[in-house]
Parts: C-alpha cells; structure tokens; sequence
C-alpha cells in the first residue's frame, strides 16, 4: 500500500521494482533529447501524484520548479560556449543560446532524476533492499537499512526529548539566548545517549538472534511470480529498444557548438513510444489493475 491508494507495481517482485527505477534514472540522467526529458518528467510527475498525493505537488512547486529556474539562468552567466550570441553581460561576457538550452536541458534534467528517486524511495523500501543485497554485501545492506531506519527514529526521539525537556522549562524556546543554547546542547546530549544505548541493546538482540552465523536462514515473503516474469520481459525488451537507439544517437542532442537535433524519423518516433510505453510501466499496471477490481467488484 502507498499513499491512500494501492499501488500494483509495488507488490511487484523487488528486483522488478530496481531495475525499472535503476533504467529509468539512467534515462533521465542522459537522455537529452527534448521530447524523452518531457516524456520522462511528465510520467514522473505522475507517478508521484499517485504515490503521494499533494505533497508530490507541492514538492514540484516548491522545491523542483525553483531548482530548475536557477540551474537554467545560472548556466548562461558561467557558460559561455556556443556561436548563436544573444546580447552581451556588462562585464562583456556572451549571453549564446546553446548555454540557455543547455541550462535548460540541464535544469530539466536535474528535476526529472529528483521526480524519479522520490517514487524510488517510495517504492524501494528498507525491507525490498535487505532482500535484494542481503546474500550479496550483507553488511553494506545491514548498514544501509538501519541508516534508513534510525533517521525517522532519531526525528521522532528528538522531538519527544524537547517536548519533555520544554515540560519542565528547559525547552529551546526558554530563557534568554545563552540559555536556549544551553538548553539545546543538553536535548542533543540525551540524544546521543539514548542512540549508544540503543545501538547496544540492537546489538545484542542481533547477537542473541544468530545474525552472522554460518548456515542461518532468512525469511523472505517476495516470490517471483507469472505477472513479474511478464512485466519483466515487457522492461527487457523495451531496454533493448532503447539502447539501441541511443547507439544510433536518437536519445540525445548536441549542444555546442550549435545545436544540432536528431533526425525525427520513423525510428525516432519508435523510440520515443517505446520509451513512453517503459516509464508508464507502473501507471499501466494499476490503471489494469483497477479495471480488474471493477471488473470484479461488477459480478459481486
């Protein structure tokens, strides 16, 4: 479950759900070409409105536009590369359009791959990747899970902490300003206590539980089954499309020093379906999935 909405492609298998969002935000990291970087962000957008609702929205509004706006102005003022010059800066530096482009392509880029790894983290939970890099680097995944698993953690204690220490007057908002830094000091204090405590006892469960000894099992609830294998190929076959495309230079553009575009051929326009078709892997799904349960739901 995501958000208020169930979301079929995260009851996908784990190494489904990795390798779609490994490809695609290899794709909208290099992947120039204006009608892909549209492609991407749009599905993107999309997709994250399904999975988290307004604060995907306000997190577009307030956080991506305003980082797109400044990657797209503030390339122009350092580059100055490219023959078609617009006007000149007033310490007689070039304005040219291939830097505006750039900065553009750039800024695009930049909000499409956040769009990407918000939906992945998202998806991608702590419990999705033990599975998948447990047998493989089990430190690193153990590491990696109780650092996901600690931030929250941490966030939640410090607030607990401050509002008992705000209790009995020594709170961050009381007394004058030596004594707020004081009292600050002691919340981050007990803090770091509780966290050395904690990691003992979280040591010596997994002590007291076998973990790292020879031969010890792992539960699992991820099973690969039929809709995965489909949903696999499907991604496969729609990589393959897309590498080979890009072999032939129908992904990306060339900037400096002049602008030049793909040709907009029929295997450009394969590319840009076929790539369309990959993005909304996880739109697809759920969009079937709730023709399905109405489906079902009709016959009740």
């Amino acid at each position: 479950m995501t958000g208020n909405k169930r979301d079929a492609f995260s009851s996908c298998h784990p190494f489904v759900n990795f390798y779609y969002f490994v490809i695609v935000i290899i794709c909208a990291m290099f992947f120039l070409h204006p009608v892909l970087m549209v492609i991407s962000f749009i599905s993107g957008f999309i997709y994250a409105i399904y999975l988290n609702g307004k604060k995907a929205v306000r997190f577009t509004l307030f956080g991506m536009i305003p980082m797109f706006l400044i990657a797209a102005l503030f390339n122009p003022l350092f580059s100055h590369a490219g023959i078609t010059t617009l006007f000149f800066l007033r310490n007689g530096n070039p304005v040219t359009l291939e830097s505006v482009l750039y900065g553009l392509a750039m800024g695009g880029m930049l909000v499409s791959v956040m769009t990407w790894f918000s939906c992945f983290n998202k998806i991608m939970t702590a419990d999705k990747l033990t599975f998948l890099f447990g047998k493989l680097i089990p430190a690193l995944a153990l590491i990696f899970t109780m650092t996901l698993r600690l931030v929250p953690r941490f966030k939640h204690q410090i607030g607990v902490i401050a509002n008992a220490q705000k209790c009995i007057g020594r709170g961050m908002s009381d007394g004058k300003l030596w004594m707020r830094i004081r009292n600050g000091m002691n919340i981050i204090s007990i803090l770091v206590t509780w966290a050395l405590e904690n990691g003992i006892e979280t040591a010596t469960s997994m002590k007291a539980r076998g973990y790292g000894l020879k031969g010890r099992t792992h539960f699992s609830m991820f099973h690969f089954e039929k809709r995965d294998m489909i949903v696999m190929l499907l991604m496969v076959s729609c990589t393959l499309i897309i590498v080979v495309g890009s072999y032939f230079g129908r992904t990306g553009m060339q900037f400096f020093p002049k602008v030049i575009m793909p040709p907009s051929d029929s295997w450009s326009m394969v590319i840009y379906l076929v790539f369309l078709v990959f993005v909304n892997i996880p739109m697809i799904l759920n969009v079937w999935e709730d023709i399905k349960w109405k489906s079902i739901k009709s016959k009740i």
